[in-house]
């Protein structure tokens, strides 16, 4: 009794809410047998064909590869992608691709050489006794996917499943009008079929393997029924036939159908023990493994009214599909259409210049007739059709306002992302809205968004971490500062004090003096800053003369070392001594002389003006009387020579002295100059008559001093010259030496005395 209950209940199908019953239009394809496409002179094979990121290419352009080489790798979801035929890399560029937008991607281009030479292979026969790892890697280094249309690693689906999966599902309903790419496979490969699910079997451990097929499949049914026979010892594979509607191909609706379990929303069929695969994927495994085949070619459909000779072809992933196109007797025309995948759930290509890849199971040629394009989208009129014809139970009305109001919370809220995207109610609208493709662009949105808010937590995160590890590392720095820092004593602690004491009191001379109202400043620091500044310069100019006195001193013990006790040089000395005396007391009259003006005159009120003319007068004429002064002291020498015969390096001694002296005294004119201007400048403004006498009683003294200095320079040689005679040549020369010399001072005082004036 209990064994009828089980029989009845695997033999039992369910049923899903919604759906409909299209237009089949399978015939024009499914009664012609399957032809193996012409082989391409060149194959464009794109380094990304599944769902994930594409794998890291291992060829390079000129490379010569063979039939089934592997062109990429990569481990998990990437799956690496293989050479279709045996030829040589031509390029490695972006190519239009297989994708509803076209966007370019990169692909290898291989051109052939007409061989078709496979690479080396390995069948295993004996699969059975290999541990499962090694079948998946085999698996996923043939770079299956999901052949239905998904393009889910098939490796990967397999690992997630474990040992938790207690129903395979094999998806042979192919329940969207056109395709028959299934059908076909099925009617002329059931032995492979079968003997997939066998591997599957070893895989997995599953307790039964179900077969779902449509019951418009009479010839596949029979096909797989045949070759289930030749496996007598296989009782867990179960062939089950199924009502034909649109879409029990789906996942969760083929699951429903055969197990009566809902898949929960937003969760997979593993989550309940169930784990699909669709029959296509299953002759891939199959010859994968057995015999060492990776995926480089698959059944495509080509129909349509468009072609003239429809049929399932056996095609090398990477052919042109305009060279498909045209063995299926296509002519391309100027608003000719063609769909990759069927008529509810295919997109339009927008070149078809683009490669066959691992999803491409159709490609529809339909006329105008077929597509029906003339009816427009019109206003949605909440008739509720779409709400019955939903497989998936969603409210297809409300997701379309939320949808195209761009409100992605609500849209979630109603469980958006369990959409399958099937068309059901976009064929239902009576409105003609292309509900799926607002659904498909509002799924789009949200990623985009979720995929930002992800960056954007992931970035906050960084942040944050860069802060910690900042304010840890300073911690740490602090605390190498204050274990390395040294401690000072009391005594130390002092100096530093004094130290930072002076510096403060350094600073605070030459700030500014602020004064309260009412009160009176207190400068007594400024003063006192200002006479010790005073100080200073007092005791460097005292240093300075005692220097200058110093060096006299030591000329002249030089000189009188170097002479002899002869009266006639003592009388020269003397002479020379006078001289001195004479001009030391000019030079103190001249001071006195040119101080008493300016002292007079700041007593009165002077023009600035007149006085700095009057000045300037005073100037030159004392610049004359001294120039006056010098030839007389170099004709001195002239008629010293004339007298006396000295010896050379005594003559050349006394020379010396003359020119220190000379300098001496006109450094004593010129100061005496230059203070004069000072001290008028100083003067306030006096009558111009009081300053013009003032200024020429100064010039008068200034002549009788420069006479009296004459006079008394022409008496010493006369003096010399009785006292001593010496050699008239050497003495000319010596004199000539003084001369010279004593004329460039004078022209340097000079030019010094112009640069003071302007």
């Amino acid at each position: 009794m209990f064994n009828l209950f089980s029989l009845f209940k695997k033999d039992k199908i369910w049923d899903f809410k919604g759906g409909i019953h299209p237009p089949e239009m399978k015939l024009q394809s499914s009664r012609i047998p399957m032809r193996i496409a012409q082989l391409p002179n060149e194959v464009i094979i794109p380094i990304h064909q599944h769902l994930g990121v594409p794998g890291q290419l291992c060829v390079s352009v000129g490379e010569h590869v063979l039939k089934g080489q592997p062109l990429t790798r990569g481990v998990g979801r990437t799956l690496p992608v293989h050479a279709s035929i045996s030829g040589t890399v031509t390029a490695i560029e972006p190519f239009p691709s297989t994708h509803p937008s076209g966007l370019p991607e990169i692909a290898v281009r291989i051109q052939s050489d007409g061989k078709d030479e496979w690479r080396e292979q390995f069948p295993l026969v004996d699969y059975q006794s290999q541990s499962k790892e090694v079948l998946l890697t085999r698996i996923h280094e043939a770079g299956i996917a999901g052949l239905g249309g998904a393009g889910f690693p098939t490796a990967t689906k397999l690992k997630g499943g474990g040992n938790l999966i207690k129903t395979l599902i094999i998806n042979a309903a192919e329940c969207e009008p056109y395709i028959t790419a299934d059908d076909r496979l099925m009617q002329e490969h059931a032995d492979e079929v079968i003997a997939g699910c066998q591997v599957l079997i070893h895989l997995l451990s599953p307790d039964e393997v179900l077969i779902g097929i449509e019951d418009n499949k009479p010839e596949a049914i029979e096909s797989l029924k045949h070759a289930l026979s030749t496996v007598p010892d296989e009782k867990r594979i179960f062939i089950r036939v199924i009502p034909t509607k649109y879409p029990s191909g789906g996942a969760k609706q083929l699951t429903k159908i055969l197990t009566g379990k809902e898949v929960p929303s937003g969760g997979r069929s593993s989550d309940i023990g169930v784990l699909m695969q669709n029959v296509g994927t299953v002759v891939a495994i199959k010859r994968a493994i057995i015999d060492d085949e990776p995926l480089i070619e698959r059944v495509v459909t080509v129909t349509g009214n468009g072609a003239k000779t429809p049929g399932n072809f056996w095609v090398r992933l990477g052919t042109p599909i305009y060279s498909l196109l045209k063995q299926a007797g296509f002519v391309a025309g100027s608003e000719q259409m063609v769909i990759m995948g069927g008529p509810l759930m295919g997109f339009t290509l927008p070149d078809l210049n683009a490669p066959v890849v691992k999803i491409t199971n159709c490609l529809l040629i339909p006329s105008a007739e077929e597509m029906d394009t003339n009816n427009l989208e019109e206003a949605c009129i909440r008739c509720g059709h779409c709400v019955d014809a939903c497989p998936s139970g969603l409210l297809p009305q409300q997701l379309y306002w939320f949808s195209k109001g761009k409100e992605h919370e609500k849209a979630q809220q109603h469980n958006l992302f369990d959409c399958i995207e099937c068309g059901a109610c976009a064929f239902v609208c009576p409105s003609n809205i292309p509900l799926v493709q607002y659904y498909r662009q509002e799924k789009a949105e949200i990623r985009e968004i979720d995929a930002e808010a992800k960056r954007a937590a992931e970035a906050k995160a960084r942040f944050e971490a860069k802060k910690i590890r900042m304010e840890r590392e300073k911690l740490e720095r602090e605390a190498r500062h204050q274990r390395a820092a040294v401690k000072l004593d009391d005594k130390d602690h002092g100096e530093v004090q004094s130290a930072l004491s002076r510096v403060k009191a350094k600073q605070s001379i030459g700030k500014i003096i602020s004064v309260k109202a009412g009160e009176e400043p207190d400068n007594a620091a400024a003063i006192a800053a200002r006479k010790k500044r005073k100080e200073e310069v007092r005791a460097k100019q005292a240093a300075k003369l005692a220097q200058q006195k110093a060096l006299e001193t030591s000329s002249e013990n030089v000189a009188s070392k170097n002479e002899d006790a002869d009266p006639r040089k003592a009388a020269v000395a003397a002479a020379l001594a006078r001289v001195k005396a004479k001009k030391a007391q000019q030079a103190q009259t001249e001071a006195t002389t040119n101080v008493a003006p300016a002292q007079n005159t700041e007593a009165e009120e002077v023009d600035p003006r007149k006085a700095a003319v009057a000045a300037a007068i005073a100037r030159v004429k004392a610049k004359k009387e001294a120039q006056q002064t010098q030839s007389t002291v170099d004709e001195a020498p002239e008629q010293h020579a004339k007298a006396e015969e000295v010896d050379p390096r005594k003559a050349a001694v006394a020379a010396a002295i003359a020119r220190v002296k000379a300098k001496k005294e006109a450094q004593q004119i010129q100061s005496t100059v230059d203070e004069a201007p000072e001290q008028h400048a100083k003067a306030e403004e006096v009558d111009p008559r009081k300053a013009a006498v003032a200024a020429a009683i100064a010039r008068v003294k200034a002549k009788k001093e420069a006479q009296q200095t004459q006079s008394t320079v022409d008496e010493a040689p006369e003096q010399h010259a009785k006292a001593e005679e010496v050699d008239p040549r050497k003495a000319a020369v010596a004199a000539a030496i003084a001369r010279v010399k004593a004329k460039k001072e004078a022209e340097q005082r000079r030019a010094k005395e112009e640069v003071t004036l302007d």
